[in-house]
């Protein structure tokens, strides 16, 4: 028995439309007015009611084939409509190898950046050179090394991070020291960058990791005068031609005799002023002779060759130049911060 004309004649116009769509809509469009929800094989199975009983089996089967057909072959279509509109978009958005290419913005450089460089740049000019170390340290070179007994109260003034049995966060640069003069004989004239590590809590003026640089120069001859000539000059390279600095006598394990050292506020010339506190100085590092113990310690010997060390902050360093009232600037990554050293001169 034959079937329904008008299911065969929506299948076939259905079929030609499927295969003639020239787009993903094209062929969206068909779906709807075929497929829908009032599309014309849905409104026919809607009207079966309207069919007599015997013919309705018929004509609903013949009807769903129709249905099956139609979505099979939308579903081949949409394949290859997909495939060839990624081709075009592809080809539409293929840049232009022969236009010149565009330059990124660099960006500012840290402050903590700039000055690590400003301070490197100083040194080697003095013919010092570059050493580094690992951040994770053991007790002997961090402390036993450099004159610290394991009793001596000099250790709670560093409050370490340990990490292990024996080993510890670095809490200053110096273990780069002893490493450095245990591989050569001297001359040694080398400073030493890199993060270190205290149980500090983090507020305006402290961090639990922070940045020191350390500077050591040992040989023959070497003297305190050699000492303050280095550090005068260095003042004068990071704070201006008139800078100053002043020693004052301190305590250090592994430096004898140990000094402070200040240099004279470069905002009100040493007359007093927020900035200094009103004292006219600012402190910047400590410094001193190295301890014979610490020369023994590295095969040297302290009757034949001598030498100084000093160690300071960099991020104190940047805080004073750039008038930073709060270190926690540096670490927040946030560029409205940054942006305000695009300005600078340097790299």
């Amino acid at each position: 028995m034959a079937g329904d004309p008008r299911v065969q004649e929506v299948l076939d116009r259905a079929l030609a439309e499927v295969a003639g769509a020239r787009s993903t809509s094209d062929l969206e469009q068909v779906r709807v007015r075929v497929l829908g929800r009032s599309g014309q094989l849905t409104t026919l199975l809607r009207s079966l009611g309207s069919v007599p009983a015997a013919e309705r089996p018929r004509i609903g089967e013949q009807t769903n084939r129709a249905k099956a057909s139609v979505e099979a072959a939308i579903a081949v279509r949409l394949e290859g409509l997909k495939g060839e509109e990624r081709r075009l978009t592809l080809q539409a958005d293929r840049p232009d190898l022969t236009l010149p290419g565009r330059r990124p913005d660099p960006g500012p450089v840290h402050p903590i950046t700039r000055v690590t460089e400003e301070i490197i740049e100083v040194f080697e000019g003095l013919g010092f050179s570059v050493a580094e170390g690992p951040e994770v340290e053991s007790d002997y070179y961090n402390f036993a090394a450099l004159n610290f007994p394991d009793d001596h109260p000099a250790r709670d003034m560093q409050d370490t991070f340990h990490v292990g049995p024996g080993a510890l966060l670095r809490t200053h640069t110096s273990p780069v020291q002893i490493r450095t003069m245990k591989a050569q004989r001297p001359p040694v004239r080398i400073i030493c960058l890199g993060k270190v590590y205290r149980r500090d809590i983090l507020d305006a003026t402290h961090s639990p990791m922070f940045h020191q640089v350390e500077g050591l120069a040992v040989d023959k001859h070497i003297t305190m005068a050699d000492l303050k000539a280095t550090l005068q000059l260095f003042a004068r390279e990071m704070f201006g031609p008139k800078s100053t600095v002043r020693f004052r006598p301190s305590f250090f394990p592994f430096t004898e005799p140990s000094a402070e050292v200040d240099v004279r506020c470069f905002k009100c010339g040493g007359d007093g002023c927020r900035f200094c506190k009103e004292s006219g100085w600012l402190e910047i590092l400590g410094s001193g002779m190295v301890h014979p113990n610490v020369l023994r310690n590295v095969g040297y010997d302290p009757e034949e060759v001598t030498g100084w060390a000093f160690g300071m902050g960099i991020d104190r360093i940047a805080l004073l130049k750039y008038e930073i009232d709060d270190i926690r600037l540096f670490f927040d990554n946030d560029l409205r911060f940054l942006q305000q050293f695009s300005g600078l001169p340097g790299r």
